[in-house]
């Protein structure tokens, strides 16, 4: 089944009288259970598209297709509440914020979909022992690695249970070693069926995916399967 689908998507940012044209007439299909890498050089709209597919922007011309639906012209309430049932994000900052517990930062998400606390408790532990983090359940961001704060991120992005994972250079700030675990998390849930899609300039982390697309100038120059 066919979980996203972009039909001719531009996207134009626009400062002043000067205009820049971050997608050029972007074409693509993303089914359920894909592992995606995209790559391409800096400026290229590898970004922009994940905001588009995550719903964090939205296209200038084009249409953009979830679960069969047409989504290119929702307004932000809307957007809002299918970004946060729909998808799990994965930042290279890992976004956390630094005054709440490990706990806390996981259970926002549920907090704002209206779970009730008890259910929450239990969910949160839960993703939190998928990443290897229980015993850390309640150290704040500055008491763990940045190794930890990114598993951290994951069983955020995963709490929800989204439909799709998008992650933004995941292992950017993070040494080799803390690199690979966090890839062996995205290589163990593609596994098991996510759909995952990570933006990424590391060759060696787009070679965990099993389909690889190149964007340059804001199109897509290459577009094949790996595994």
């Amino acid at each position: 089944m066919i979980l996203c689908q972009l039909n001719k998507i531009k996207k134009i940012y626009s400062t002043g009288k000067v205009s820049f044209p971050a997608l050029n007439g972007i074409d693509l299909k993303i089914e359920e259970g894909e592992y995606t890498a995209i790559m391409g050089p800096s400026g290229s709209g590898k970004s922009t598209l994940l905001n588009i597919l995550g719903f964090l922007d939205t296209p200038t011309e084009g249409k953009y297709y979830y679960q069969g639906k047409d989504v290119s012209n929702l307004d932000d309430k809307e957007l809002a509440r299918l970004r946060n049932k729909e998808i799990g994000f994965v930042f290279q900052n890992f976004n956390l914020l630094p005054r709440l517990t490990a706990f806390s930062n996981v259970e926002l998400p549920l907090i704002y979909s209206g779970m009730s606390g008890k259910e929450r408790k239990k969910r949160v532990m839960v993703m939190l022992e998928k990443v290897g983090l229980k015993e850390r359940a309640f150290h704040r961001p500055n008491e763990l690695s940045g190794g930890e704060m990114q598993r951290v991120a994951i069983a955020r992005a995963l709490v929800n249970n989204p439909s799709l994972i998008l992650a933004d250079e995941p292992t950017g700030n993070l040494d080799t070693k803390s690199g690979n675990e966090i890839m062996k998390i995205f290589d163990q849930l593609a596994q098991e069926g996510r759909t995952i899609i990570i933006v990424t300039h590391d060759p060696n982390i787009a070679a965990h995916a099993r389909r690889l697309i190149r964007i340059t100038d804001g199109m897509i120059i290459e577009d094949k399967i790996i595994k």
